[in-house]
């Protein structure tokens, strides 16, 4: 059984304004049809008898998986919550071990959920050739042909001939300048992409050679998994315990049954503004338009106005100007990798722009904060069909409810009612109350808070059909 595990854990700080920690780049439209995730599983589904996917996600990000599993019409998945971060070893070992419960025989193609590859067919076609090695046993690796010389990325030095690829004679750090050149003129060294096809018991067993204190700790945490809704929640205590390190360093730099298979399929994982500048299309001036934007005397410069407003530029080059409804980014192209810096300085300064948008994303639907002020908010709330927010309460704040289409189910203390299309109701201060749409299209309202705070933490739950505290 052939089973794509798609690492889904990834922060993409270097895509900030766009990408934050509650909704990373992975999740994003950022090239192509449907988000970076969805193109992976996408990938995936051109491989014959390919089974369901197997997704490694963060708890954080359960509710984004599952709903673009379900927009993309993937039936059968399986989603494993990490509980913690703790990089990419640990997250295959714990979707081996899944994979095996189905299949003792099954063969992992293990593929990070944000990268962008413009050629499938290549990427099949590799697939296809590393299957007779990874049968035999083999680690397989992809190697990206390089087409440039290349300082952001690792390295894979070529060894003798396998298969229809080579045996891995050694993983290189990421080179300086002169040292790719170098790399690309010698012509027998790939990027390392970070994709992987193996049996999950082959690498069960390269990691307790390895690093069996790593197994055993996730042996621990998935043993005492539960299951959660449609997720599979992986122990926290226990997975607390796992150490931290990545699959190159763990496994694939120490084994000696490592084969790579080069591959040129367009590329890229999207690792910063820059890296996307490249891979898009570009207007005769070198620009990478998206969004209202109007580039006068602007050349090689990438432009994306994500707020409905215009993006005007004169007279500048080589620049990234990204726009988002509560933040904007202006940074050279050459600075491109540097963007997490200002992630982290809005971290350490409290910032909610680090981490959530002004449209946030629920499991029922999602919110966008419009105006705030000295004890009031107003919110526009959008409920999917058939979805409901928690049964409720706030302990400082009243709320106006206002519906500006579809219908509406309101329950209040004892009390529920239908509201219709340009109908309101009020909720008082320490009310009991829930908001559900019985319809089949979206429930669209504007809310408007008022007390003396209006924080998200302000909740009492009483009833979770997502089963939130």
């Amino acid at each position: 059984m052939l089973i794509p595990l798609i690492l889904s854990g990834g922060s993409g700080t270097r895509l900030w304004p766009v990408s934050r920690k509650n909704l990373p780049k992975q999740f994003l439209a950022l090239a192509g049809q449907g988000t970076l995730f969805q193109q992976a599983i996408a990938r995936t589904r051109q491989l014959p008898q390919v089974a369901a996917p197997i997704v490694v996600a963060s708890d954080d990000h359960r509710f984004l998986a599952a709903d673009q599993l379900l927009q993309a019409g993937i039936e059968g998945a399986t989603i494993v919550l990490e509980p913690l971060a703790r990089n990419t070893a640990p997250a295959i070992a714990l979707g081996a071990l899944q994979a095996i419960e189905r299949d003792a025989d099954a063969v992992l193609l293990v593929l990070p959920a944000d990268h962008l590859i413009g050629d499938t067919a290549a990427f099949v076609a590799a697939v296809e050739k590393a299957l007779p090695l990874a049968r035999q046993g083999w680690l397989v690796t992809f190697g990206i042909r390089p087409d440039r010389p290349e300082t952001g990325f690792g390295y894979i030095r070529h060894g003798d001939a396998v298969g229809d690829g080579y045996h891995v004679e050694q993983f290189v750090e990421k080179p300086d300048l002169a040292t790719a050149h170098a790399y690309v003129a010698n012509g027998g060294y790939d990027w390392n992409s970070g994709m992987f096809l193996f049996k999950a018991a082959r690498y069960l067993e390269e990691l307790e050679t390895h690093a069996p204190a790593m197994l055993a700790a996730v042996r621990e945490a998935h043993a005492k998994a539960s299951a959660d809704l449609d997720f599979v929640r992986i122990d926290r205590e226990a997975f607390a315990r796992v150490p931290d390190d990545s699959i190159d360093y763990a496994v694939m730099e120490k084994t000696r049954r490592a084969a790579v298979i080069p591959v040129s399929c367009a590329w890229s994982d999207i690792g910063s503004w820059s890296a996307l500048w490249q891979t898009s299309a570009h207007d005769a001036q070198g620009n990478a338009r998206e969004g209202d934007t109007l580039p006068i005397n602007t050349r090689n410069s990438l432009l994306r106005s994500h707020d409905r407003h215009l993006l005007a530029t004169l007279g500048v080059d080589d620049l990234i100007v990204v726009t988002t409804p509560d933040a904007t980014l202006v940074a050279h192209r050459d600075a491109a990798q540097d963007v997490k810096k200002i992630v982290e300085q809005l971290k350490a300064a409290g910032r909610s722009e680090h981490s959530l948008h002004r449209v946030v994303h629920r499991p029922w639907g999602n919110y966008d904060s419009l105006e705030e002020g000295e004890r009031f908010q107003v919110k526009r709330i959008v409920v999917k069909p058939g979805a409901s927010l928690s049964l409720q309460k706030h302990h400082h704040r009243a709320e106006h409810w206002i519906v500006v289409s579809g219908t509406a189910e309101v329950t209040c203390d004892d009390k529920v009612f239908l509201l219709g299309e340009n109908q309101s109701t009020y909720i008082p201060l320490g009310s009991k109350h829930r908001l559900r749409n019985p319809g089949k299209l979206p429930l669209e309202l504007i809310e408007v808070q008022s007390g003396s705070y209006l924080g998200e933490d302000d909740i009492v739950r009483f009833d979770d059909v997502y089963g939130r505290a």
